[in-house]
């Protein structure tokens, strides 16, 4: 279809609103384990198969390497509260994210003592996705689970990106930040990736835990000051003294260890726009890698929509613009924070209203910030709805409350537990 030609007048709020969410469900299930794994599993080899994991996504990824596989296999993985799927020979670990718990440490642990000891002709299968460096939070030599939990609770609170978190992240940890694959040796790695972070970078999918890692500890360091943070001093001694040193690119016993991106947030992008497409609607992906403050990206995108519903440029309309990333907030308020909501109030205050132009934003997970809600719908008449249920949208925009004002009007989408992570979804209709 080249002319769009189907949708001759504006869609009504139900239909607009149904067209977001399908393409919203057509991302989510383009990477979802069932169809990414199978066509990428290695040749059986001729020692054991074990497999390890973590990550939202981590246990529907071992029962999608179960279900394919022929022959035997053991392992263990650890997976999101609430994000468990049956298996038969994987163990399946459930522990908390974002900020981590013992559970996590524990599992952690046992995964280490699990590859260890390995021969050159095993395969360790190692199943990783978005969310991982929470659930694997064993801390490196002098450090406590309380330390991590401290630093991991400010800079969630902080703005840092997620490259930011996760370098920090390695530099306290005794399993991120390539440690799992060099425990590993000298067993052949594969790691097959779920990519939730800008640029697909594997150092920073769940930190890299089989993956050299060209950051330093005073990179690690340099994070903290520039946002502020006050860690324990047993966490700046660390990464002061360069004990909390990674694993390097290059590293002797990464030289077997190899690794496949299976599902990225590009294609689940892709996805929604073929829905878009279906449906008469041209759709736009912007980026896949968007980062920043939440607020300030949504007034930068209500200017780009405002742009295409007066001027029609850079796009005509109607159209659907489609971005994803990662963007961050910096709580200052008493709200509850979550990027895509704070994302979509900032929209909705910018764009005043205007008639012709709908939204809707969510992270594929199906938790914005810690919030057990994806994310919302925003409608030309949302900021009137709110007004007349006597909410100050610019008020809770500042209180970080934007979970409070989508709840409020019905607004909030909520999947459940999606068992994928292919970060955030954007996307922004304009009908005139």
């Amino acid at each position: 279809m080249t002319a769009f030609s189907s949708i001759k007048t504006p869609l009504r709020e139900p239909a607009a609103k149904e067209l977001l969410r399908r393409m919203f469900d057509a991302a989510i299930a383009s990477a979802q384990p069932a169809l990414c794994i199978p066509p990428h599993l290695p040749e059986a080899p001729h020692g054991r198969l074990i497999v390890v994991g973590a990550g939202k996504a981590s246990a529907a990824m071992a029962r999608a390497v179960e279900e394919n596989w022929r022959g035997p296999l053991s392992g263990l993985v650890v997976t999101r509260y609430g994000y468990a799927v049956p298996c038969k020979h994987i163990e399946i670990v459930e522990a908390a994210h974002p900020v981590p718990d013992a559970a996590g440490m524990q599992a952690a642990q046992r995964m280490l003592e699990v590859v260890s000891n390995l021969r050159e002709e095993d395969l360790v299968l190692c199943l990783i996705s978005g969310g991982g460096s929470a659930l694997l939070p064993l801390p490196a030599e002098g450090l406590t689970l309380d330390m991590k939990q401290q630093v991991s609770r400010a800079l969630l609170a902080s703005g840092a990106t997620i490259s930011e978190m996760n370098c920090v992240r390695r530099h306290l940890s005794a399993i991120k930040g390539g440690r799992l694959g060099a425990a590993c040796a000298p067993a052949q790695v594969l790691t097959l990736l779920i990519s939730d972070v800008p640029g697909d970078r594997p150092v920073d999918i769940a930190s890299g835990p089989t993956v050299g890692d060209p950051t330093t500890c005073a990179d690690a360091l340099a994070i903290l000051r520039r946002h502020g943070i006050e860690a324990p001093r047993e966490v700046i001694e660390c990464l002061e003294s360069g004990r909390g040193e990674s694993i390097k690119p290059g590293d002797p016993r990464l030289k077997r260890a190899t690794v496949c991106t299976i599902a990225t947030p590009q294609m689940a992008l892709e996805a929604a726009a073929g829905v878009a497409h279906a449906a008469g609607v041209p759709a736009h992906i912007l980026s896949d890698a968007i980062e920043g403050e939440a607020r300030d990206v949504g007034k930068v995108f209500a200017g780009v929509a405002l742009q295409v519903a007066a001027r029609g440029q850079p796009f005509r309309a109607p159209c659907i613009l489609l971005s994803g990333g990662e963007t961050t907030v910096t709580v200052r308020g008493s709200g509850r924070g979550g990027r895509n909501v704070e994302f979509l109030l900032s929209l909705a205050i910018a764009l005043q209203g205007h008639e012709g132009i709908h939204a809707l934003a969510g992270d594929t997970d199906g938790v914005d910030g810690q919030e057990e809600i994806a994310g919302a719908y925003l409608s030309p008449g949302s900021l009137m709805r709110a007004r007349g249920l006597g909410l100050k949208p610019r008020e809770m925009l500042d209180d970080n409350d934007a979970h409070r004002f989508f709840g409020a009007l019905g607004d909030s989408v909520i999947t459940g537990p999606t068992l994928t992570n292919v970060n955030d979804f954007r996307a922004i209709f304009i009908q005139s």
